[in-house]
């Protein structure tokens, strides 16, 4: 009979959240539900590191002399950079999965080639698009407004994925990461993440926009965890749970969702 394992560290989540979510060079220790529940509750804080870098990025250019487009572009292009463009692909193949309009099965099936599909490219352009004419306008306001943009919605498109992996929430296949990850994190410890991150976004904003500042970033917030959850909704419907590429499209999802909103008021 083997051992039962220990209780996954915190450290074990974190490297568990960026080995899986970032490609950051960091090593997965552990690959099981107990280590995929403590990485999921950590996912937000991988989000947090790609949104820095991000406006890092967007910040060094303005400061550089570019125009808020060229910063735009480029603050889009880091997250993409740091996850080697796994959830742009993810959000890809979702939209050839339910622009198919064919049974869960094949649908599945679509989902898992290697090509990208009409939808696929349609949904890529409009969001990489809606994404990089957010950020212009937010750094046309100013670099801060560009710099924590950025930082809230890679944060928010993590936070997503927390949710996604509460417990009721089913895999679509019996392998992959989200066979791993999905049902792995208890509702409420879902639910405490998500009012944590929330209460730190409305306190950070709120420092440095006061309270109108920290109202709007806090819709931000909930419109991209919002809108992330229709498309949960909607794909568990269709393809009986979810996969990586779900996950893929509900982080890419709530981060446009919530950059729309910052540029709304």
């Amino acid at each position: 009979m083997s051992a039962p394992r220990s209780t996954p560290t915190a450290a074990d989540g974190i490297r568990f959240a960026f080995g899986t979510l970032t490609a950051l060079p960091v090593r997965v220790t552990r690959w099981d539900r107990e280590a995929a529940r403590a990485g999921m509750l950590a996912a937000p804080l991988a989000g947090l590191v790609v949104g820095l870098c991000a406006a890092a990025v967007g910040g060094l250019l303005l400061l550089a002399g570019s125009g808020p487009l060229l910063a735009a572009v480029a603050t889009a292009a880091v997250p993409a950079a740091l996850t080697r463009g796994l959830h742009l692909d993810g959000l890809a193949d979702t939209a050839d999965g339910l622009g198919s309009a064919k049974p869960a099965d094949d649908a599945l099936r679509i989902m898992k080639q290697s090509d990208i599909g009409p939808f696929g490219v349609i949904t890529l352009l409009l969001v990489l698009l809606t994404q990089v004419a957010a950020l212009t306008e937010l750094y046309e306001e100013g670099w801060a407004y560009g710099a924590v943009a950025a930082t809230l919605a890679a944060t928010a498109a993590r936070l997503a994925l927390t949710l996604a992996a509460r417990t009721g929430v089913p895999p679509a296949r019996p392998e992959g990461l989200g066979a791993t990850v999905a049902g792995s994190v208890p509702p409420r410890a879902a639910l405490l993440t998500a009012l944590l991150v929330t209460a730190v976004s409305a306190a950070a904003c709120g420092g440095l926009f006061g309270a109108y500042g920290a109202l709007h970033h806090t819709l931000a917030l909930a419109a991209g965890l919002g809108a992330a959850q229709l498309l949960l909704t909607h794909c568990v419907r269709r393809f009986g749970g979810v996969t990586g590429d779900v996950f893929g499209g509900l982080a890419e999802t709530a981060a446009t969702a919530a950059l729309v909103v910052l540029t709304l008021g």
